[in-house]
């Protein structure tokens, strides 16, 4: 009788162990004690306006392969943006310089890390530079507007001049909204606010100083992607000869079109191919 009892206490905490030893397996696996690295780096940095729960030895990788590490991150003194320095490689010095860094998550609850897009500029980041184009974590908020069609842009923090625009209607028009034009991102709303003494919403907008030759007479719109998709910017160029520069105020803007606004449009202005009614009634009222 004391055989089997002691076989079954003996597989009982043969299988504890093993258990034990699969957790401290997948610890190791999903957290940085696996990211440390050993060898010779130089350093980079970049800045996100938001990393999630990015933490210090996460991996840096590109195309999925590691080929670094996050050495620190601190928060820029007077601002909202995380300064992120990052140790890479000394093998991999032939980043570009437009490349883009956005703070990516390993599977549906891993750790997050940072993945390095390869740009097309001919010329590599030194030693020490900054990666300027960035993608902070994306929040639960921001994967549901894409889903409807509201899209993103990666940001420019540090390379972006900003103007405003004032709207007296921008309906679910929010922060971090993209500002496109021809479709295309090329900024983000960085802030609405109504203005006490117009009483109607001034935003500002952040444009990346690659698109720094957009006259000043555009138009700005508040458009919405699809159906019920979320909000966005549009600019309409125009076509005079001198170009929107930091502080700069549009002053051509179209407000976001609310479903009453086109209900009542269609209400008053009839159905296509309705005639409006006529005086038939009086002409006939003076028969005889």
């Amino acid at each position: 009788m004391s055989q089997p009892r002691s076989s079954y206490a003996l597989g009982t905490g043969l299988f504890i162990v093993l258990g034990f030893a699969a957790l401290a397996y997948l610890a190791t696996q999903t957290s940085s004690i696996a990211n440390v690295h050993q060898g010779d780096t130089y350093a980079l940095e970049a800045r996100f306006a938001n990393i999630g729960q990015l933490k210090e030895r996460a991996p840096v990788k590109i195309a999925g392969v590691r080929i670094g590490q996050v050495q620190s991150i601190a928060l820029i003194p007077g601002s909202d943006v995380a300064d992120v320095k990052l140790a890479i490689d000394r093998k991999y010095q032939d980043i570009p310089r437009d490349s883009v860094a956005a703070v990516f998550t390993s599977g549906l609850l891993g750790d997050q890390y940072i993945g390095i897009e390869y740009g097309t500029a001919k010329q590599a980041l030194e030693p020490g530079g900054t990666i300027a184009l960035t993608k902070p974590a994306q929040q639960l908020e921001e994967m549901l507007g894409k889903f409807f069609g509201a899209g993103g842009v990666a940001d420019n923090l540090g390379g972006t001049y900003t103007v405003s625009a004032s709207f007296t209607n921008v309906g679910a028009l929010s922060p971090g909204a993209p500002v496109k034009m021809a479709g295309v991102p090329i900024g983000v709303v960085q802030s609405v606010r109504v203005d006490p003494l117009k009483l109607d919403a001034k935003v500002i907008l952040a444009i990346d100083k690659r698109y720094d030759h957009i006259p000043d007479d555009s138009a700005a719109a508040v458009f919405t992607s699809g159906l019920i998709g979320t909000q966005y910017v549009a600019i309409q160029p125009g076509g005079s000869p001198d170009m929107l520069v930091q502080g700069d105020e549009m002053i051509l803007t179209q407000s976001a079109m609310q479903l009453e606004d086109l209900i009542g449009k269609f209400l008053v202005n009839g159905a296509p191919g309705e005639k409006p009614a006529t005086g038939a009634g009086k002409t006939g009222s003076r028969q005889h």
